[in-house]
């Protein structure tokens, strides 16, 4: 055997042993404790969300499951994080809708989400809420329409930030209705509240779950929900969709992401997992019972609903005229 042929051979065994140890990794694949990486602070409605199906993911796969906030630039920096993770599995991003908001606002970002992530399945919506502070003189959701006309740009909304699915939901609303209001971003939604309930800000479209105690202490009027049918904690509330748009739906989805390259052995298994998890009665009502909706999908499932979200906001975002540094 010459040099050549040795040295082909030597790479042929090199190759194999690599594989056969990539195969024998993801066949043991979990055998050590995976970290769930989400881009805001613990307490929040998704944070909750996340926390109630990692414990019943780590009942499915047999390891812990570690919630890791990382909070910052609308979830870029968890993005970012996870993005540059080993492909291993063991690392995994709990996304919101930012994640396809972030690349139509930002004129930079660290990451591509759609080149340096894989989709592994859509977990859950928290709808919106329309609230008004009590001092507005509505009841219903027409009566508000019909004042955001007869006072254009006099009456201030709450956003949890510039570009988050609450300050771009208001900017939809508005623009199906024809009217303006005059936007005041918060950096949170619990920076936003105090103001709402002393009337700075007048109205406001929030996460169902923060909303439901508000509306049903009648701090807050509501008056309509951005689920297509009605949230049953409070059920005397009317949809959008029912109402004056028929059809619309707005919520702060989210899922489970993996860096790209990870092995579709591997994202079969978690999806399988997370599905098995969302089908759970003690976990979907948990769920359920803060005001938002359980989904699950197939990975394929998950990949089309965030090309099809990515078009939609970025529509809103050019009609918005919305640029962030």
């Amino acid at each position: 055997m010459n040099i050549f042929s040795r040295v082909g051979a030597s790479l042929f065994a090199v190759l194999a042993l690599s594989a056969a140890q990539a195969s024998l990794a993801q066949d043991n694949y979990p055998n050590r404790p995976i970290r769930i990486v989400i881009g805001f602070g613990a307490g929040g409605g998704t944070d909750a969300v996340l926390r109630s199906i990692a414990g019943k993911l780590a009942e499915n796969l047999g390891v812990p499951v570690v919630v890791d906030n990382k909070p910052g630039a609308n979830g870029n920096l968890a993005g970012d994080a996870v993005s540059k993770s080993s492909a291993d599995g063991y690392t995994l991003l709990y996304n919101t809708s930012s994640l396809v908001l972030s690349p139509h606002l930002y004129t930079q970002l660290s990451y591509d989400f759609a080149r340096d992530l894989t989709p592994v399945a859509l977990t859950a919506n928290i709808p919106l809420a329309l609230v008004t502070h009590p001092s507005v003189p509505v009841t219903t959701v027409q009566e508000f329409v019909a004042y955001l006309k007869a006072n254009p740009n006099k009456v201030n909304y709450a956003s949890a930030g510039n570009g988050n699915v609450t300050h771009l939901a208001a900017v939809q609303l508005l623009q199906s209705v024809g009217a303006q209001a005059t936007h005041v971003p918060y950096k949170s939604e619990g920076n936003a509240l105090p103001d709402l309930l002393g009337g700075q800000v007048q109205f406001y479209l929030g996460t169902v779950n923060a909303m439901i105690p508000q509306i049903k202490q009648k701090n807050l009027r509501g008056l309509a929900v951005t689920s297509l049918t009605r949230i049953e904690a409070i059920s005397d509330v009317p949809t959008l969709a029912e109402t004056i748009l028929p059809g619309t739906e707005f919520g702060a989805w989210s899922g489970v992401m993996a860096p790209t390259k990870t092995p579709r052995a591997i994202v079969a298994k978690l999806n399988a997992a997370l599905n098995k998890a969302l089908q759970d009665p003690e976990l979907r009502a948990k769920i359920i019972g803060t005001g938002a909706e359980v989904r699950g999908s197939t990975v394929e499932q998950y990949d089309a609903f965030l090309k099809s979200e990515f078009k939609r906001w970025g529509q809103a975002v050019k009609a918005a005229g919305l640029k962030m540094e």
